[in-house]
């Protein structure tokens, strides 16, 4: 597929999504178009699968009603092959597909119901199976009764009808290994999503080009990991980002607080064709219920929310995570209390990069007694980059990313790049394009002193800053003002005054002309 065919798709996508959503808001529209893409994927997936499985038999799928002889037979052997391959199971009849037809084949045809215990069923289809917790209450965010979708209950059945047909008539290429057309639609609803919802969008989405920047950081000389995990991990977006970086990882962890969110993480996972077995994504407060507490991962990556507030109960003082630092980050912002928590969690061979407001870099008190400790005592920090003010969704701050690492391949010091002023401007959000990407991943990679854009600093450098990170105090863009020529300004000054006589002259001379007085 072409980029002008994706670019086509994501375009119809978003307009079926745009025009069905009546007047909701697209943030409250999000979760049923991206539930009703993601049960189309499921049931295309099941389709696929089945249909191998019955190829030797001469019928498809689809034609298997309770008249086709051993009906049921047919139905327990391929349910028992889908639970254990693709993690869940749906009927003939509870294809989206077959959905989609019965609500286009009548006027009022009444779906509603059927769809609300075929979503159901999918969850039932899993219970005591491997892939249980992973779609455990996955569509409760699809409420069918909310009169959001229309005043009446027909009002709601046209709006979703619609919706799966509309979806129906897309065909998302999965027999195709080679491309994830849907997988890239979806992102990319993601982020269309993010873009209208404001303040909220900082909850479940990373910009595709910061994610892309961890992603790389994260992976520099691997082609393989053994595990990837993002402690406030929002839709999944940025541990799917570290996958497309390398030849496979392993496995992804991750963890989400807002359910709705946690729910969208473990379908996005899914539809990228990620193996129940692959991904564990947990729902929880991962400051105080961490979930995967005694676990290392080779790759670690985050973008927290920022400033955010939090316990900072004494007892954490009694917590592996946080006891070596002899203070707790402050009960107002919690981004040490991530940074330390990540930390707990790297692997010796690993690297982290998380993306941070400026303060982290200079404010002092506690966050200052932990940031000297970390550099001074431990030697973690690799890099700190500086990005442009507002490529996030909902806010407009200049943001950093900060890279660890336990066993740094160099102990001595540590870079600073200055990226701020290398984006593009599209309307109201600023962009990272692709050479400010590479740019920026050069120049970790080289390690090198860059004028205006990028210096090694020594620890020692860093000592005599007194632990402060503030990049500018290393990275030199001042740009002098260029010299001025007062003679050359003089002569222009001179012209002026010769000019502005002459208009003064010839607007004195129309006033004589018209009998009134000259202004001046």
């Amino acid at each position: 597929m072409s980029d002008n065919q994706k670019k086509h798709l994501q375009a119809q996508l978003w307009k079926i999504a745009d025009e069905l959503r009546g007047n909701m808001n697209a943030d409250e529209f999000r979760d049923y178009i991206l539930g009703f893409i993601f049960y189309k994927y499921l049931s295309e997936k099941m389709l696929v699968y089945a249909n191998r499985i019955l190829s030797e038999d001469g019928i498809s799928y689809k034609e298997i009603t309770p008249n086709t002889p051993h009906a049921e037979e047919y139905l327990e052997a391929i349910r028992e092959a889908s639970v254990e391959k693709l993690g869940y199971f749906l009927r003939p009849e509870e294809l989206f597909s077959s959905v989609a037809q019965r609500g286009q084949a009548a006027q009022g045809n009444f779906i509603l119901d059927d769809l609300t215990k075929i979503l159901n069923n999918i969850e039932q289809s899993t219970m005591g199976s491997e892939s249980e917790d992973d779609f455990d209450k996955l569509f409760e965010d699809l409420d069918l009764t909310s009169t959001k979708l229309g005043r009446t209950e027909q009002a709601k059945n046209d709006l979703i009808s619609k919706v799966l047909i509309h979806l129906d008539d897309i065909d998302f290429k999965l027999e195709d290994t080679e491309i994830d057309v849907l997988g890239d639609a979806y992102e990319y609803l993601i982020g269309q999503f993010a873009a209208g919802a404001g303040k909220k969008a900082g909850e479940f989405y990373t910009p595709q080009q910061v994610s892309k920047i961890l992603a790389k950081l994260v992976t520099v000389g691997k082609t393989r990991l053994k595990s990837v995990y993002d402690p406030t991990c929002g839709s999944g977006s940025l541990l799917l980002s570290v996958a497309k970086e390398v030849k496979e990882v392993a496995e992804f962890y991750g963890q989400e607080l807002n359910r709705t969110t946690y729910n969208l993480a473990r379908m996005n996972m899914i539809l990228h064709d990620v193996h129940y077995r692959k991904f564990d994504i947990r729902q929880a407060d991962t400051l105080e219920a961490p979930q995967h507490i005694d676990m290392k991962f080779e790759a670690v990556v985050a973008n927290p929310p920022f400033s955010a507030k939090w316990s900072a109960n004494v007892i954490h003082l009694n917590d592996d995570r946080f006891s070596q630092y002899g203070r707790l980050a402050p009960k107002s912002k919690a981004d040490y209390a991530f940074i330390t928590h990540m930390l707990h969690q790297l692997a010796e061979n690993g690297t982290m990069a998380v993306v941070m407001p400026h303060g982290v870099l200079f404010r002092g008190a506690a966050e200052g007694h932990i940031r000297q400790y970390l550099i001074e005592d431990r030697n973690y920090l690799d890099a700190v980059i500086g990005l442009p003010a507002n490529v996030f969704y909902g806010t407009g701050i200049p943001t950093c990313i900060m890279v660890f690492k336990k066993c740094k391949e160099d102990p001595d010091n540590i870079l600073f790049v200055d990226a701020s002023n290398h984006f593009e401007k599209v309307k109201t959000q600023n962009i990272l394009r692709k050479e400010d990407i590479d740019r920026i991943i050069d120049a970790y990679k080289d390690r090198k002193t860059v004028d205006k854009f990028s210096y090694v600093a020594s620890i020692e450098e860093v000592k005599e800053n007194d632990w402060n990170l503030n990049i500018p105090r290393y990275v030199d863009t001042f740009e002098p003002e260029p010299d001025i020529d007062i003679d050359a300004v003089a002569r222009e000054i001179k012209a002026l005054d010769a000019q502005m006589s002459e208009v003064d002259a010839e607007i004195k001379g129309y006033c004589e002309e018209l009998g009134i007085e000259a202004p001046f």
